[in-house]
């Protein structure tokens, strides 16, 4: 049976992707489908690995692929927001990162708490 704090990073990753899809369709035309893509599909790929992980008895590798995915994420939103491209208003990445690195720090809670 799942604990509440996992179902809870499910909620806080789908909220992630409702706002992050707000986020994207700002983006400008001919980045829609590069980098405004290769974000959503990582934002996707974490629910699933939330998901996939919920689910599994042995937790530990596949919380460093969420680990991993969570750090890809915040390299795009960083490179998205970098000064000279600017696709992404301050305001819009600072929300945006923040709820990034509240997944990621229940992420690392996980892991803690998995690994002893």
């Amino acid at each position: 049976m799942a604990d509440t704090r996992e179902l809870y990073i499910k909620t806080k990753v789908e909220d992630m992707i409702v706002y992050g899809n707000i986020c994207l369709k700002q983006f400008p035309k001919h980045e829609r489908y590069a980098l405004a893509s290769e974000i959503r599909l990582c934002m996707y790929r974490i629910l699933g690995i939330v998901i996939e992980t919920n689910h599994k008895h042995y937790k530990k590798t596949t919380l460093t692929e969420l680990d991993i995915e969570v750090d890809k994420l915040r390299s795009y939103l960083r490179l998205s927001a970098n000064h000279e491209l600017k696709y992404l208003s301050v305001d819009k990445y600072g929300n945006w990162a923040a709820m990034v690195d509240e997944i990621g720090r229940m992420v690392g809670g996980w892991i803690q708490s998995v690994s002893k």
